[in-house]
């Protein structure tokens, strides 16, 4: 069996741990490594690269997609993340986009997780009282018995729905090509939402961004969600669009929104977000934990030793499907 030496780059905001990892399964290849999105182009053309690990370190804009996708010598880009809308479209006869979905996947249904005892518990409500030494009725709600829809059941929404069954709640799930799942009680296409709306405590959005889901919950789900709904968004931003989001927080029907997503990142100050009091504001980190980098590029360094083989790489992401 033939063993193949692509030179290998690394585009990371940590190149050295990242070289570390995979100089260690692979001592025998080239490995460099690029710390920038300006000096990317540059070193694509230096190096010759086969193969790009890259993660999209500083956010989208300025990001060097161009650089990739008309390289004359990269056949594969490895994507330290899950989303691969930054990069898309691209050709997959000219080159091969992998991800690395499941890294971050528990991280991000533990979030979910927390997003809705927060507000089933009104942690923010007594955060508030005790800030002012106030000493009010309590009252929580549990979130046993109650209906958790999820859009996109890849392994991020198979995660959330494996931990919401195990606290007693009814969950739902849409995929663009239904069949069983899993700890999921009912499984639609995306055309059953405008009947599963209206059934959800609890929305939680792990879909990609494609033009078939952008702007997928829009004025017309809000309209139809149930008074007290709770959405919780860690999907991509453009997914849920904001103006709709941010009407649907201020007169109803939304009790509260978890946002770890945005369509501008980061986040303008003067965003009007920032103020609202219902909603727990994170900056894209649910999937940003200690040792998930080094859980991307060690499955990177496994999917490199498929590719140095010739066997079928896991993970390829269809330019179509986003995933």
């Amino acid at each position: 069996m033939t063993i193949r030496s692509p030179i290998v780059l690394l585009h990371t905001d940590a190149p050295e741990a990242a070289r570390a990892i995979v100089a260690g399964a692979h001592p025998d290849l080239t490995v460099d490594t690029c710390d920038s999105y300006a000096d990317l182009p540059a070193m694509l053309t230096e190096t010759g690269a086969e193969v790009v690990y890259s993660v999209r370190f500083v956010g989208t804009p300025g990001f060097p997609r161009a650089a990739l996708l008309d390289s004359g010598t990269l056949r594969w880009i490895s994507v330290g993340g899950s989303g691969t809308d930054h990069l898309a479209p691209w050709d997959p006869e000219r080159v091969t986009v992998t991800n690395a979905a499941g890294a971050a996947a528990d991280m991000m249904a533990e979030y979910a997780l927390g997003a809705m005892l927060a507000f089933s518990l009104d942690l923010r409500g007594f955060a508030r009282a005790q800030a002012e030494r106030r000493w009010t009725a309590g009252r929580v709600t549990p979130i046993e018995g109650r209906t958790l829809l999820i859009l996109g059941l890849g392994q991020t929404g198979q995660a959330a729905a494996r931990r919401a069954r195990a606290m007693g709640m009814t969950v739902l799930g849409v995929r663009a090509r239904p069949q069983p799942t899993n700890h999921v009680d009912e499984v639609h296409g995306m055309e059953a939402l405008p009947a599963l709306w209206p059934r959800a405590d609890f929305v939680l959005v792990s879909v990609p961004l494609l033009p078939s889901t952008r702007g997928l919950v829009g004025a017309d789900a809000f309209a139809a969600m149930k008074p007290g709904a709770v959405l919780i968004d860690v999907s991509r931003g453009g997914v849920c669009d904001e103006p709709a989001l941010i009407a649907a927080l201020q007169d109803g029907p939304l009790k509260g929104a978890a946002l770890d997503v945005f369509e501008t990142e980061p986040l303008p100050a003067d965003h009007p977000l920032w103020a609202m009091e219902n909603v727990i504001l994170t900056p894209h980190c649910s999937s940003v934990y200690d040792g998930w980098a080094e859980k991307s590029v060690a499955m990177f360094a496994e999917n490199l030793d498929r590719y140095r083989r010739g066997a079928a790489l896991h993970n390829i992401v269809d330019p179509e499907r986003g995933y």
